[in-house]
Order: structure tokens, then sequence, then C-alpha cells
């Protein structure tokens, strides 16, 4: 399924499909295990919301992940989700005032999220650098490095994020029509 995906992408993206092919290879992303590259792929999947490349790499995922580790990802995505807009938005605004207040936001998952605590980080930090919280990019990165992780696998986390991504917003762009169909619309 995910191959075929893949072979969906248009032409102008083949730089994509390449990457793809890259990024989701162990040798492809350094430091991570096989596990953790279907998690992270999975979790930007997720936070990218293309429902094709959510399931292709789902169905790869189901092949290597248990079923808590799936949730865990899920969770990654989703806790991530509400954090990066609650986090960027007082980190951003300029009365300072918003950083002192308590969140008040339930994020008990963090602490049981199914997912090993790096492998849930890594997640967590690829589906933060999509949304663009910098804030949480920063803290998930000082959680890694503080649990040994080499700023070579979180160099690996965010490629892969970035690569699914920007397969997310082919397949999206593809499924508009071709260029031939916008310019008629236009």
């Amino acid at each position: 399924m995910l191959q075929e995906l893949r072979n969906a992408l248009p032409d102008y993206a083949k730089d994509i499909r390449t990457n793809l092919d890259a990024v989701l290879s162990e040798a492809g992303a350094p430091g991570l295990s096989g596990k953790q590259i279907l998690a992270i792929a999975l979790a930007s999947a997720i936070a990218s919301r293309e429902t094709r490349l959510i399931a292709a790499l789902g169905s790869e995922a189901v092949r290597v992940l248990s079923a808590e580790e799936l949730r865990g990802t899920r969770a990654a995505a989703t806790i991530m989700a509400m954090n990066n807009i609650y986090y960027r938005y007082t980190h951003l605004v300029s009365d300072p005032a918003y950083q002192q207040m308590p969140a008040r936001l339930r994020m008990t998952v963090i602490a049981n999220p199914g997912l090993d605590k790096t492998s849930f980080e890594l997640c967590s930090i690829a589906v933060s650098a999509i949304n663009g919280c910098g804030m949480c990019m920063d803290s998930h990165e000082k959680v890694l490095r503080q649990h040994g992780v080499t700023p070579e696998a979180i160099h690996s986390a965010v490629r892969i994020a970035a690569v699914i991504h920007a397969a997310a917003v082919s397949l999206v762009a593809a499924s508009a029509g071709s260029e031939e169909t916008l310019a008629q619309a236009a």
C-alpha cells in the first residue's frame, strides 16, 4: 500500500519519492530502529492530516508495532496537536503574562503513552516540527538528549517528519487536479 502511494506521487514530487525511500530505511535514518522510524512516520502522517498516507503508513506500522505502540504513536500525534498550539501561542504572544499562567490542559497520556519514553519523545519532536512549535521542539530535544539520544537520531526524526509532510502536501495537491484543471478553474 505504501509503495502504491509512493508511486502515486506526481512527477514534480520525484525528490519526495526518493527521500521517502531513504528516510523510511534504517540506513537513511541513522540512530533510529525500524520501529522508531515507523512510529515517527505514522505520527508525522497523522499530524499532516492526509488520510491515504495515514492508512498506508498504518498498514506498514501494524506489522511491526504492537497495538499498545500504535496507540502511543497516535497519542503522541494527538497530544502534540493540542500542546503545539497552546505552547506556540504562549511563546509567540508579546505579553509574557501568558507564559506564567497554568495550562490547565489534561496531559496524563504523557506519563504512560504506550511507547517507550524515547520513541514517544521522538514522535513528539517530529510532530512539533510539523506544527512549528519551537518551544515544544526545544523541550523534547532536551529530554531526548538527557536520555542519551544522539543529535544524529533526533535529526533523523525531523527529516522523517519533513519528508512525510512533503508527501502529504504533494498528495493533497495532486488530488486537487492537474495543472490544466486548476488553470481552467481560475
